[in-house]
């Protein structure tokens, strides 16, 4: 999915700054970078605009008075060096809030946000076709590509052991390495095929390739147990038996 971005900003080193992260970012594509406030209503009428990175302190009108005027919005993402906007800019429903000096770590963090707010906008569609799609991709594609800082690392699906997650980030590991990465453990678990992996826990998903030993309330993975959550253990149950049938 393409994100088209719009940039509002009336400093260049921040304008400049943030298309050098928009660009940087694959799945974002820059649509324009504007230094004043009063050409927004042009280019959101002249583009598709999916989010805007709206500086809150400009000439001419605000960000926040130029978000109360906008009739239909993108997401919005306030940029500023002054953190008394946040609880407004949150009553108008802003997707994220970044305090200038904005890095590129906590950019990401914001890109993760917009990506999950646009995904719940999208419609659902049959229930037949998710399924079929990712069928085709347990069949087909035996990896997963994942974010590591400002790389995309492709991930053999079978190297993979089990994954914690911890809020907004992820931690893959594989009997050489682990891997950090800026997303949430239900948008990876979707893309791993749900014949081989298993969620166990809240914060954990587990392959089934990987499972040494099976206890009351744990699987143990190497020397890593690993807890089975409450309302996880009927579908891992039922997740284990199936493998000992067709494996």
């Amino acid at each position: 999915m393409k994100i088209n971005c719009l940039i509002v900003d009336d400093e260049p080193l921040a304008r400049n700054l943030l298309t050098d992260y928009v660009r940087k970012v694959p799945q974002l594509n820059l649509v324009d970078t504007l230094s004043s406030p009063l050409q927004v209503m042009d280019a959101l009428r002249n583009n598709e605009i999916d989010v805007m990175f709206l500086d809150v302190q400009m000439p001419d009108l605000t960000g926040i008075s130029l978000l109360k005027a906008l009739q239909k919005k993108p997401l919005i993402v306030l940029t500023t060096a002054y953190s008394e906007y946040a609880l407004e800019g949150y009553e108008l429903d802003v997707a994220d809030y970044l305090l200038k000096p904005i890095t590129f770590e906590r950019f990401l963090k914001a890109v993760e946000k917009i990506t999950q707010r646009l995904a719940e906008r999208l419609p659902s569609g049959p229930s037949v076709a998710p399924v079929a799609h990712k069928q085709g991709v347990e069949a087909s594609q035996p990896f997963v590509f994942v974010k590591d800082g400002t790389k995309l690392i492709k991930l053999r699906i079978d190297d993979i052991q089990y994954v914690e997650g911890l809020k907004d980030y992820v931690t893959i590991h594989t009997k050489t390495q682990k891997i950090v990465s800026l997303q949430r453990l239900k948008a990876l678990e979707e893309e791993l095929p749900a014949d081989k992996f298993i969620r166990v826990h809240n914060s954990f998903i587990v392959a089934f390739n990987a499972i040494d030993v099976i206890h009351k309330n744990d699987v143990q993975v190497g020397a890593t147990m690993i807890p089975i959550g409450e309302t996880y253990k009927k579908s891992f149950r039922d997740f284990i038996d199936r493998n000992r049938i067709t494996g």
